[in-house]
């Protein structure tokens, strides 16, 4: 009788000893990737089957890359040209507004957004692209034609913009932990390259300071709406469009690898999602 209730106890002291370990793995993150085409990786290959071919969307953007090394459970909205307000109006047909993918279940939420915004980022680079051809990269015709007009509309417009849109996304998911990543360096803070990026040297420093006051709104609107801003300030230093083939991060417009210009490139995703995993101690 002894030998037999041993032999019962046993298995049953196993079970209920393992059942803890069992419950302890907690379920994968409910991961929903919203933004622009810094977060779709525009250009990097190979593309999404899953999203709208304008969307331009790569299954190597840091959301895949983040969604594979934490085991969380992707739902990437992310596209190309996205601006704040295509969170709340579909920017294409059929393609839904992004902040439709949001739940009460959702845990965490990425995005890079604001830079399509009044079309600063890109008409800031393509005018003084333009404005330096016409000097041969010398002087900086792009600050003394436009001056503070592309710092004052991401002050006045795009800033307010962005605390709107960080606020819905946050309605939108409750429980969720919410992260907005700064854009990385596109230029070095002074020099150039005048044979890969068509800026006049003067204008080098002007273009970053355009983007420095963009991260900073985007900093700005994040602790005014209780969202995590990663700042790749630091760890982009260094990886600009100026810098050969497997150092930089960001593809420049004339002899890089990209078909998308001066867009992160597959190294440049896989360094935004080391820095999001790290901020957001994730895996």
């Amino acid at each position: 009788m002894r030998r037999l209730a041993a032999c019962v106890l046993v298995p049953l002291v196993s079970v209920l000893l393992a059942a803890p370990s069992a419950q302890a793995a907690p379920p994968p993150l409910d991961y929903v990737a919203l933004g622009d085409s810094y977060s779709a990786a525009s250009g990097v290959l190979p593309p999404d089957p899953t999203a709208s071919p304008a969307c331009l969307r790569s299954t190597r953007n840091y959301p895949h890359l983040l969604a594979a090394a934490t085991g969380a459970r992707l739902t990437d909205v992310t596209c190309g040209a996205a601006e704040t307000g295509h969170f709340a109006t579909a920017q294409y047909p059929g393609v839904a507004p992004q902040l439709s993918a949001l739940a009460e279940g959702t845990d965490l939420v990425t995005m890079t957004i604001g830079g399509n915004d009044g079309g600063v980022f890109i008409r800031s680079i393509v005018q003084c692209g333009l404005a330096g051809l016409t000097t041969l990269g010398r002087g900086s015709p792009c600050r003394d034609q436009y001056g503070s007009s592309f710092e004052d509309t991401i002050r006045t417009a795009t800033y307010p913009a962005l605390v709107e849109a960080l606020s819905a996304a946050r309605a939108g998911a409750p429980e969720a932990d919410v992260a907005i990543l700064g854009y990385p360096w596109i230029l070095p803070a002074t020099g150039g390259c005048f044979d890969r990026m068509p800026v006049a040297e003067g204008d080098v420093p002007y273009l970053r300071g355009v983007q420095a006051t963009l991260n900073d709104a985007i900093r700005r609107a994040a602790a005014a709406t209780g969202v995590t801003y990663v700042d790749l300030g630091r760890v982009s230093e260094g990886h600009d469009a100026c810098q050969p083939i497997g150092v930089r991060w960001v593809e420049p417009v004339l002899q890089g690898s990209n078909a998308v210009v001066v867009h992160p490139n597959a190294l440049g995703e896989a360094g935004m999602a080391d820095r999001v995993r790290r901020v957001l101690r994730l895996g």
